[in-house]
């Protein structure tokens, strides 16, 4: 597979990136052996970039893979809530040994919606400095779901990185459409940044329309990565064929273009919130005490790791 350095950074990545989140406890729950062996085939297809954050509780995986491959080979990008330098600090120790690494390629600070809310976060962008002048970072970025946070990245030349919500019908983005999006993602790639998309199946609902939201994002001139998704093996493959040409075998479309995700609440349910406090997007709402998702829901799974009764999964 293709690399492509992402901005004016010196990262080369591959044009698809492997979206960790759906090997975890909260969606396909793979053990750890398995989640290593799948980044591993992955990795020995030709994709050599993960996407990861603190709260997909998953750098024990990506841990299991690194042992066996020359660190320099693979970009790791992670994600963290912090907004001070001591919680930064934090998140950052957290990474370097749960996956026994001297170094992160991209930190990002987690779901930023705006200028006001970077400006809010900006003393752990200032460790992130410190940290990156002592080799512990390589470039720093952020994530969003808005169009007003890729702006608000263009304000700020410390953040080289921008990993925003595109798909082909905008699912997830909560202050406009996709043509908003890709204008903001266009002026943020003119000025260097280096971008990665998330979400182009748009969190599952796309995968009927698997091959057409791909052609969608992979002729868009200015991304130069996707964040997808991948729980198995035919999925990697199904994803490289995607990619790379428009050409996948029957068998294999068949078998995995009629999947639907969903987002299960078992019955034991006790209706206590916490999802809904949780979720950004109002996805999920509290019906005769029991949560029940609806149709803002984008399947991230975030509200799973807050539900203390264990009852939320995407499958």
């Amino acid at each position: 597979m293709d690399r492509i350095k992402l901005g004016n950074t010196e990262i080369e990545v591959s044009k698809l990136c492997f979206g960790s989140l759906t090997m975890t406890p909260y969606q396909a729950n793979l053990s750890v052996g398995e989640g290593a062996e799948l980044i591993r085939y992955a990795y020995d297809k030709g994709i050599n970039f993960i996407d990861t954050a603190e709260i997909y509780d998953n750098y024990v995986y990506i841990k299991g893979f690194l042992k066996d491959i020359k660190r320099e080979n693979y970009v790791i990008a992670t994600k963290c809530y912090a907004y001070t330098e001591e919680m930064a600090k934090k998140s950052l120790d957290l990474a370097l040994k749960e996956l026994d690494t001297d170094y992160i390629d991209i930190f990002l600070l987690h779901e930023q919606e705006s200028i006001h809310t970077i400006r809010g976060h900006y003393e752990a962008i200032e460790y992130f400095l410190k940290a990156k002048t002592m080799g512990k970072i390589r470039a720093i970025g952020i994530s969003t779901h808005r169009i007003e946070g890729v702006y608000g990245a263009t304000e700020f030349d410390e953040i080289e990185i921008i990993h925003p919500i595109i798909n082909k019908e905008g699912i997830g983005i909560q202050d406009g459409n996709i043509q908003d999006m890709l204008m903001a993602v266009k002026k943020a790639y003119d000025m260097g940044k280096g971008i990665y998309g998330m979400k182009p199946l748009g969190g599952g609902h796309l995968i009927p329309k698997a091959e057409e939201a791909f052609r969608f994002v992979k002729t868009i001139p200015f991304i130069h990565s996707f964040a997808v998704g991948m729980q198995s093996k035919e999925e990697v493959d199904y994803n490289i064929k995607l990619i790379e040409t428009d050409n996948v075998p029957k068998e294999l479309r068949d078998r995995l273009g009629s999947k639907k995700r969903k987002l299960i609440v078992a019955d034991y349910c006790t209706g206590c919130g916490n999802c809904v406090r949780t979720c950004n997007q109002d996805g999920i709402q509290i019906i005769d005490g029991r949560a029940i998702p609806n149709e803002n829901c984008i399947l991230c799974g975030y509200c799973a790791r807050n539900c203390p009764e264990f009852c939320i999964k995407v499958i």
